[in-house]
């Protein structure tokens, strides 16, 4: 898909990637300020020097929802994807594929791109836009520069007044040994790749040979946060990309070279090698040597072999190579093997770091078979021989306890000296008598194998055919050759090891492969081993004129002189700079911070998606039936009636479950020779008489027909799941596994086969398992257990227990502890409950040595071997076994119930089949819903959000201000500021947007000042308006709306309520909650006195000497209310109070609580205004007023208005100090002088009850 790298230079800069449609969007946060932006955990990197992650915004959306009008193309070529973002001299730079190839195609729809060109464009930087134009030579040869790359190509070192950072990781990334794709997995050998996967998921990548691991992290990272839907967009879009080292290339194999032709069609075949270089020990030959403490070794590669047919076939063999895997170091010289080679650990030091390779090896792959091609006779070679002999002899893999631990050994070593058995007239060609000591591994690990099956099915009365591809054999062990440096000895003998695995495959298709064939085959492992020279050494592999051509000439001998002088002069002069550019790309410098990357709008969609997901999710009852059956090798079973297992009598709800899996053991006869390979044929036929059986039931209840979803084996054991034809679309994420237990890992004899699914949004894991047989080998059946349940692995590294429901079935082999007469009586008497009580698997259970947390359900059938073939009788030969309960399910999952549980009276076998079903409960997720939920938290974020996105135009005050200050401290972010707090996510402004309800909704002052403290309180409370006022200013909190009415009672209120009338309430009652009461003097109050925004003032206070006797003789004594001067008119009476002029101010000193008056206009006294008051604090105690403190400015000036016997005519008087409010009134801001109403404003009457009251003074 093509890939546009758009730029925006104003007012941020910002760079997109785009495709027909979606666009990328990545943007440069300018300053630290967005670091507490969604983001409420610290960064803390190793080596770092204080200096924090760098940080970027990031949007992902359809071309539709993104404004790309401002953006403008950075150059003139597309893209084919990007590899991430790296942080280089403190300027972020994103990586993206300019140039590329096709160079492999392994199936049809699967190809490999080879990387000849990349850019690196500043995120944060015009500076090097028009830098890196030159073109760095894509096509490797042996002419190497001073820094181990191309010479003649790029800018040298020190040219131009400007170098790019990013010169030497251009270089290396353009030097043709990277490689990708966007059509699968190809970090993952064929073996552990889904074949139905539609997109590469960039998220289940093996990061073990994943070399943009460290760049591409951050978008993975982000990736994770999307909503499902999304992240299939954004795989489907290709802008993801995921890089390997190494090798890839297809070679065409026309159809008459090819051993399996197609005389129809006349279609060539295909043969692919992929060599994956690890980067977890990534480096040059003499900087990369031995293992770490992770386990990781150095020029670790896997290398697969496949061949492909048009017919659907599939073959894949799969190798490694990698360094003796113990510690040593070897040190550079200029003379050719003479370099000194140095183990550094003791062998008790380096036992650790070799189990951890070799369990990871085991976990992988299988059983090991180690191939060492070092010399015995130079001393280096010998002392690393001995001591990788010591550690696999003292591998955990390698000991057990019981006696026949050697079963469990899962590591085999061969010690071949290449020089010495190729020193004779025969030369290389002697390195093929190496298969005289791997055959038997060789056939006992098998290969890949999977063939395009059809498949008739009939849904909803329409037949239809299914095409798909079916694994019939999988590879279940590795060989790891080694040399000492994993170059030339290991790649001729790795294409023997390659040759041999087609042999035995084209030995069981019985067809041969012609010269040509096998002479492509040669010349691309010369190829193969050419490139991974050149990677590791700085050349060409030695010795691949005789893998390309078969034999060595004098040509040969004198192109592998000049290579090896041109690996000393590399890795005296060359290596160093090779490596710290390696280790820059890897992410392992000292101070390398990844980016980190966050999207303010759908993070917080993804988390209310996860809060609210029982809006879109239901459940739903599905009927599984699983059966299990030794068959003891035997086929005449083929055409007899099974319903009686696979249709048992049951409920009929229970007839036609919607999963059925069906286990085999013993298949096929364990001989020597099957239990080392595997004949799918066998497995094949049960299949298609399973089928039939569950169709003709399904027929008969007018039901779908049953289809074959999936099915594994392991020589003798095999597993095969059916569905309907109606729960396909329910099911995907289909995997199988396997995991050999027997001889060593390489037979299968013992072992377990696992298939598992999603149905719908539950995973489902079934497994069947053959264990050690023997009465007495309890203890081994309990560690073929544990080895099954720790190694078989699906992909992602999910494991069995990674499941909802996990359900097991086989031929478990644990028996009954009694003597075989007392067995049988007990059988003869049906007595169950004496007989599993002596059960071994029972007693191992309840000791919780095996199936630990697994269930089974009450057994009510007779043990089910041993029997003697079409009779009820059990063993009467001379062996007479005991009888037992052999074959058994179990299970596992909080969403399961059993239902049955018996065995079927089917005789062909020396075992009973046992069936059992289950309800099982499996959530659905309506995607409708939860698409359309998604869309609205969208949307209503991105209205609160607003332009804080990546896209966006954001504020740049706060940016431009901090512009030149430092932290005082590394890592903190910077002060806030009247706009900004740090501690706000997402960019959200200090000052909060709430608005009231309605213009009537204020504030609620008992509100807790601490928004998040519990408390009955509401936000908001409710006071009608009279008259015409101004609107309050926006306040403060969220909608929950309070009435209060002013006879002493408070309601919570609905926004739709009806409210208190206010001109109901007696003038009378609201006169007097104006007028604060008396102070009690013999009982000062020590609570705290609130200010007029409900903060508490931490002054303490005492009583003043100061009286209120001193007031002036104007006010009068308290008594019945005197005649007002100026009544109001009749109308208003009950809610207006006149007021007189003013009196002046005594001359006293000023208090600390002293509140100001405010000035009046010079002008003749007019009447006063009419005010209104509204007490908002109803409190049946008394409290003592508040600080008299202004909380606003004035707004208007005004003299007042002084009696007439008291004003002075002489001079002009100055004017009085300005004067506000007490805050006694909330809606003093709704006034017509726009001020609020102080105690100088009361009436006489009013007044008349503060005489005797103290003043409270601070305490100092």
């Amino acid at each position: 898909m093509s890939i546009r790298v758009l730029i925006k230079e104003f007012p941020h800069r910002a760079i997109a990637l785009t495709t027909s449609s979606h666009a990328l969007v990545l943007r440069h946060t300018s300053t630290s300020t967005d670091q507490s932006a969604n983001y409420n955990a610290s960064t803390t990197s190793l080596g770092s020097n204080g200096v924090g992650a760098a940080r970027c915004m990031v949007e992902f959306n359809t071309v539709e929802e993104v404004d790309l009008s401002d953006y403008r193309a950075l150059n003139m070529v597309n893209a084919h994807g990007t590899l991430g973002l790296i942080t280089v001299n403190g300027d972020i730079f994103l990586v993206v594929v300019n140039g590329a190839s096709k160079v492999a195609t392994v199936r049809l729809g699967e190809t490999v791109q080879r990387i000849h060109s990349v850019g690196f464009y500043c995120l944060n930087s015009s500076s090097y836009d028009s830098l890196l134009n030159d073109e760095v030579n894509p096509y490797p040869t042996d002419t190497i520069d001073d820094e181990g790359f191309e010479m003649g190509f790029g800018r040298g070192k020190g040219e131009g007044p400007l170098e790019h950072p990013c010169l030497a990781l251009k270089k290396l990334l353009s030097s043709g040994t990277f490689y990708y794709s966007s059509d699968f997995d190809l970090t993952r050998r064929l073996q552990e790749r889904s074949s139905d996967a539609a997109t590469v998921s960039i998220d289940s990548l093996d990061a073990g040979f994943l070399w943009n691991s460290y760049m591409i992290q951050p978008l993975v990272d982000f990736r994770s946060r999307l909503a499902p839907r999304e992240k299939q967009a954004l795989d489907a879009s290709g802008i993801l990309t995921s890089a390997i080292r190494g090798f890839a290339l297809t070679i065409t194999v026309p159809s008459s070279s090819s051993p399996i032709r197609t005389p129809r069609s006349g279609l060539p075949s295909s043969m692919t090698l992929i060599s994956r270089l690890s980067c977890r020990r990534a480096g040059t030959r003499f900087n990369a040597r031995g293992i770490d403490d992770d386990g990781n070794v150095a020029n670790f590669v896997e290398t697969e072999t496949i061949f492909w047919a048009p017919t659907g076939v599939c073959f894949s063999y799969t190798q490694v190579r990698g360094s003796v895997p113990v510690f040593w170091e070897q040190a550079t010289g200029l003379l050719p093997g003479q370099q000194k080679i140095t183990i550094t650990r003791s062998p008790e030091a380096t036992q650790p770091a070799f189990d951890k390779h070799f369990e990871n090896l085991e976990l992988s792959y299988g059983a090991i078979h180690v191939v060492n091609l070092l010399s015995n006779e130079k001393p280096n070679e010998i002392e690393l021989t001995n001591r990788y002999r010591y550690h696999i002899r003292n591998s955990p893999l390698n000991v057990g306890d019981e006696k026949n631990s050697r079963e469990h050994e899962l590591i085999r070593l061969t010690e071949y000296d290449f020089h010495a058995e190729t020193r004779g007239p025969g030369g290389y060609e002697m390195a093929s008598m190496i298969s005289q000591w791997i055959r038997e591994s060789a056939d006992g690990f098998a290969y890949y194998l999977s063939e395009e099956v059809e498949e008739h099915a009939k849904s909803n009365g329409q037949d239809y055919v299914m095409r798909r591809p079916a694994t019939i054999l999988q590879q279940e062990g590795v060989f790891r050759t080694n040399c000492l440096d994993c170059l030339d000895r290991t790649n001729l003998v790795q294409t023997i090891i390659s040759r041999m695995a087609l042999e035995i495959f084209l030995g069981h298709k019985a067809v041969g492969a012609s010269q040509d064939f096998w002479v492509r085959h040669s010349s691309m492992w010369a190829d193969n081993g050419d490139a991974l020279s050149r990677i590791y050494a700085g050349t060409g592999a030695l010795k691949s004129s005789f893998t390309r051509h078969g034999k060595m000439s004098l040509a040969g001998a004198l192109a592998d002189a000049r290579k090896s002088a041109t690996r000393m002069y590399i890795n005296n002069f060359a290596d160093k700079g090779r490596q710290n550019t390696i280790d820059m790309l890897l992410g392992r410098l000292m101070g390398q911070v990844p980016v980190h990357l966050y999207d303010p709008i759908n993070d917080y969609v993804m988390t209310e998606l996860s809060r609210r997901a029982a809006e879109f999710t239901q459940t739903e009852v599905i009927h599984i039936l699983v059966g299990t059956f030794n068959l003891n090798g035997k086929t005449n079973g083929l055409h007899e009636d099974l319903s009686p297992w696979l249709c048992p009598n049951v409920d009929p709800s229970q007839q036609c479950p919607e999963i059925v899996a069906v286990g085999f053991q013993e298949i096929v006869e364990l001989s020597p020779q099957q239990i080392m390979s595997t004949d799918p044929a066998r497995r094949q036929m049960w299949e298609q008489a399973v089928r039939n059986c569950l169709n003709e039931n399904a027929a008969k209840h007018g039901k779908e027909d049953y289809v074959l979803l999936r099915g594994g084996q392991l020589v003798g054991a095999s597993l095969s799941v059916f569905v309907r034809a109606n729960s396909l679309k329910f099911i995907k994420n289909v995997e199988g596994s396997l995991k050999k237990t027997g001889m060593s890992g390489i037979a299968g004899n013992k072992g377990a086969v696992a298939i598992r699914m999603e149905y719908a949004n539950t995973s489902i894991c079934f497994v069947t398992a053959h264990l050690a047989a023997g009465f007495a080998n309890y203890e081994e059946r309990n560690r073929d257990y544990k080895t099954i349940s720790h190694g078989l692995r699906f992909q992602r590294n999910r494991s069995i227990e990674d499941h909802d429901t996990v359900i097991w079935l086989g031929d478990f082999n644990y028996r009954i502890g009694l003597s075989n007469e007392k067995v049988q009586k007990l059988c003869h008497v049906v007595d169950l409950e004496t007989l599993y009580e002596n059960d071994q698997l029972n007693v191992q259970m309840v000791a919780g040595l095996t199936f630990p947390y697994y269930s089974e359900a009450r057994i009510t059938f007779l043990p089910t071997y041993k029997y003697d073939i079409g009779t009820d009788t059990y063993d009467t030969s001379e062996k007479a076994r005991i009888p037992a309960w052999c074959d058994r399910v179990l299970r596992k999952g909080d969403n399961i119930r059993q239902i049955n549980y018996d065995a079927a009276p089917l005789r062909f076998s020396d075992h009973r089949p046992v069936y059992a079903t289950f309800q099982c409960l499996v959530s659905k997720v309506d995607e409708k819903k939860k698409d359309q939920l998604s869309e609205d938290l969208y949307h209503q974020r991105r209205a609160i959000v607003g332009d804080t996105r990546a896209t966006g135009i954001m504020e740049d005050t706060d940016d431009e201000d901090l512009l030149g200050y430092d932290s005082i401290e590394p890592g903190l972010p910077p002060a806030s500021s009247d706009r900004r707090k740090w501690w706000l996510d997402n960019g959200l402004p200090a000052r909060s947007r709430a608005q009231p309800p309605s213009n009537d909704h204020f504030p609620n002052p008992k509100r807790p000042s601490n928004p998040f403290t519990p408390s009955p309180e509401p936000d908001w409370v409710e006071v009608k308006r009279m008259g015409s006022r101004a609107e309050p200013p926006p306040a403060r909190g969220t909608a929950r709306a309070h009435t209060v009415d002013f006879n002493g009672t408070s309601t919570p209120n609905s926004l739709s309520g009806s409210t208190t009338n206010l001109n109901q309430m007696k003038p009378n009652s609201m006169a007097r909650k104006l007028i604060a009461p008396p102070f009690n003097l013999s009982n000062p109050s020590t609570t705290p006195i609130p200010n007029v925004d409900g903060a508490i003032d931490a002054l303490k206070r005492t009583p003043s000497n100061t009286s209120t006797h001193s007031l002036p003789n104007y006010l009068p004594h308290r008594g019945p209310p005197t005649q007002q001067a100026h009544p109001p008119p009749p109308s208003n009476l009950a809610r207006e109070i006149s007021r007189k002029p003013a009196p002046p101010v005594p001359t006293k000193k000023p208090s600390l609580l002293g509140t100001a008056v405010s000035p009046s206009p010079a002008s003749t006294p007019s009447p006063p205004s009419q005010r209104h008051r509204e007490d908002l604090h109803v409190d049946a105690r008394p409290q003592p007023p508040p600080p008299r403190r202004s909380m606003a400015p004035p707004k208007t000036e005004r003299k007042p208005v002084a009696p007439a016997s008291l004003i002075d005519t002489s001079e002009d008087k100055p004017p009085l100090p300005p004067r506000t409010g007490t805050g006694l009134s909330a809606a003093s801001n709704g006034s017509a002088a726009g001020r609020g109403r102080s105690l100088m404003d009361e009436e006489p009457e009013d007044m008349e009850s503060l005489r005797g009251w103290e003043v409270l003074r601070p305490v100092r």
